[in-house]
């Protein structure tokens, strides 16, 4: 009787809250207020069968039990290591993804592959962001910031000075370093919330300098007319353009996933998983922590500088209102949602936090809601991500026996 109670109250409580947007509907036209109390019925419903299960898993888990006995023949985690150690395997489904990928322009509406590039864009921007959240464990909330100078680093040098995308792509990449470089070196002894803090003030800053400097970056109007990438001359109409900025973009993806998993396992990598576990530890055994931090700066913001470049090139318009904090923080979502630290993860996470609310809008009064709620579940049940990131494991022999033996 008291789960029934609780559930009612978490039901009638979710109908006030959202009674001003789903229960009430303005005609400005005809100046009359029309009340939608099937909507707020609908969902009173919903909430109290969501509250009546959220109550049940959480009896469950407090005595211990799991909350869903699978069948013994399926086992996620068995079939990840399966997937991961069977060579043939994983050569297959990564033959099969890749030819997915290849084909999908080919085959989809324009529409489609648009959204797949914003997709992948924002894969590219959660790798660059879990290098310094996810491996050296640096909260990071102004990582738009890096972005935005990208895209504008293209949009302002080919308006002033007429240079192209080829040439633009890796001067936006070497002037995010340097940006990245220069916040790294007034925080290198903040950490935690204090980081967070200076970190998204240097978001706001970047942002409001783009807005107010009406006299270089074109202030809230922003800089229009961004020629796309070219392909050796050719002109394409821009069916071929987007097509091509498609095939573009999944080859930074998949030059990023290259780079960060060569990055996990080199001794740059490791360095910054010791900087993560545990700062004190990891200096005190000779880590130079001030390069180490500098590096994960000057690398995250590298890979935010060419999405930035290729977003401005997609769009051929951008303006500060496309840099705001609210990007900052759906990246950050995406590395958390995957789990920190893991590649595969954050790719998932991003592809899916990109691609729900585009493929939802048929229910656009609820979508928000239902990702809103997926993502308080996911940290309430699995906190550390869809894929946890790895942890390197160390067995050390019986040293004593072995040079018994050899002795």
């Amino acid at each position: 009787m008291q789960r029934i109670i609780k559930a009612a109250i978490a039901a009638l409580w979710f109908m006030l809250l959202t009674l001003p947007v789903l229960g009430i509907k303005l005609n400005v036209a005809a100046k009359t207020v029309v009340w939608r109390f099937d909507r707020l019925l609908a969902l009173g419903a919903g909430i109290f069968v969501l509250a009546l299960i959220w109550d049940w898993c959480f009896s469950r888990k407090a005595a211990g039990t799991k909350i869903i006995n699978l069948p013994q023949w399926f086992n996620l985690g068995e079939m990840v290591e399966a997937f991961k150690n069977r060579a043939g395997l994983r050569l297959g489904g990564l033959a099969v993804l890749a030819v997915v990928l290849i084909v999908m322009p080919l085959v989809s509406s324009f529409y489609q592959t648009n959204i797949m590039i914003s997709a992948l864009l924002y894969v590219m921007l959660a790798l660059g962001l879990n290098i310094v959240v996810g491996l050296a464990g640096q909260l990071v909330l102004g990582y738009v910031a890096f972005y935005a100078i990208g895209a504008y680093t293209y949009g302002l040098l080919n308006q002033y000075f007429g240079l192209g995308f080829w040439t633009c792509l890796p001067i936006g990449g070497f002037l995010t370093v340097l940006f990245g470089l220069g916040l790294g070196f007034p925080v290198l002894r903040l950490r935690g919330d204090y980081l967070a803090i200076v970190t998204l003030g240097f978001g706001e800053i970047v942002r409001l300098t783009l807005q107010n400097w009406n006299t270089v970056t074109g202030g809230p109007r922003g800089v229009s007319d961004i020629p796309r990438p070219g392909f050796f001359g050719m002109s394409m109409d821009i069916t071929a353009s987007t097509t091509y900025i498609y095939y573009l973009v999944l080859a930074a993806v998949v030059v990023t996933i290259v780079v960060i998993t060569r990055l996990k396992n080199s001794r740059v990598g490791l360095a910054l998983q010791a900087l993560r576990e545990d700062e004190i530890a990891c200096e005190a055994m000779g880590v130079d922590i001030t390069r180490v931090k500098l590096s994960a700066f000057a690398l995250g913001s590298c890979w935010a500088g060419f999405a930035g470049v290729i977003f401005a090139a997609k769009t051929t318009y951008i303006n500060p209102s496309s840099f705001t904090f609210m990007e900052s923080a759906m990246i950050l979502s995406m590395v958390v949602l995957g789990g920190m630290g893991s590649i595969a993860g954050v790719v998932i996470a991003a592809l899916i936090l990109i691609l729900a609310p585009e493929y939802l809008r048929a229910f656009s009064d609820y979508r928000m809601l239902l990702f809103g709620a997926i993502m308080v579940i996911m940290m309430l049940f699995r906190p550390q991500g869809l894929i946890s990131g790895e942890r390197r494991r160390y067995r050390i022999s019986n040293l004593h026996g072995a040079e018994g033996g050899r002795s």
